[in-house]
């Protein structure tokens, strides 16, 4: 029987290889998301802690865990520490993963820098997002580590890309329908225009914002509607936040 649904799970903000990974919410990830079996698992970065290469050897074997067949994982600021960059397109073989099934088309760009904690995309990968998302798609998705507008509740805003009006703008422009992103560590939705602003929470690490608890997504698109459901890993509960049109 063919599905009329296509269920994503937005990870973010692992956190592998530090000291605030807990590696009994990491054990209930792998748990509800294989109980899930998406059909696209989407990781928007901070694997690892500081980017070392033992860091990517544990999120390896982490990862490996996954039943999911398809997955996209763009690189975070954690993630391009101490030429982490380097050891993350050894695994991942890039930094711009491409996803399409023919209804739905999704992108994904690495908004980090070296070293430095503040995001940009920078204008050489525009052409990318527009050759990649303007073509007529059902539904278009952007995936990027740091988000593109300030996230309430998260403190001094300092590590916006530093380009986000004019991905914003490409956003608006293409129609694309969602932008997942995480670095805040802290779960929110803004809609602009006719585009969703996902934001995750930190999955398996620590590193909440006041009473906050570690969290993941699960977007279950049907046709030209979606769900948004928000997993609290710290009990297994599962709540429904968002049912909205694309």
């Amino acid at each position: 029987m063919k599905k009329n649904h296509t269920i994503i799970v937005h990870l973010s903000d692992l956190h592998l290889g530090g000291a605030y990974f807990i590696p009994e919410w990491g054990e209930r990830v792998v748990d509800v998301v294989n109980r899930i079996a998406p059909d696209l698992l989407v990781i928007t970065g901070d694997l690892t802690t500081e980017g070392h290469v033992h860091e990517y050897e544990q999120v390896s074997s982490y990862l490996n865990r996954f039943t999911v067949k398809n997955r996209l994982v763009v690189p975070g600021n954690h993630d391009s520490r101490n030429e982490g960059y380097t050891i993350f397109e050894e695994i991942f073989h890039t930094r711009y993963p491409f996803y399409t099934n023919g209804y739905l088309t999704l992108l994904g760009v690495d908004s980090s820098q070296p070293d430095i904690d503040d995001g940009h995309v920078g204008r050489t990968n525009y052409q990318l997002i527009t050759s990649r998302l303007a073509a007529v798609s059902p539904v278009k998705i952007l995936a990027m580590h740091h988000h593109l507008i300030p996230i309430p509740g998260t403190g001094r805003e300092r590590h916006i890309p530093t380009d986000a009006g004019d991905i914003l703008k490409l956003c608006i422009d293409l129609k694309i329908n969602l932008v997942l992103s995480g670095h805040k560590h802290l779960p929110w939705i803004w809609h602009l225009e006719k585009t969703w602003f996902i934001t995750g929470g930190t999955a398996t690490s620590q590193r909440l914002k006041g009473r906050s608890y570690p969290s993941f997504n699960i977007i279950t698109i049907y046709g030209k509607r979606f769900t948004l459901k928000e997993v609290n890993v710290a009990t297994g509960q599962t709540t429904k936040k968002l049912y909205a049109s694309l």
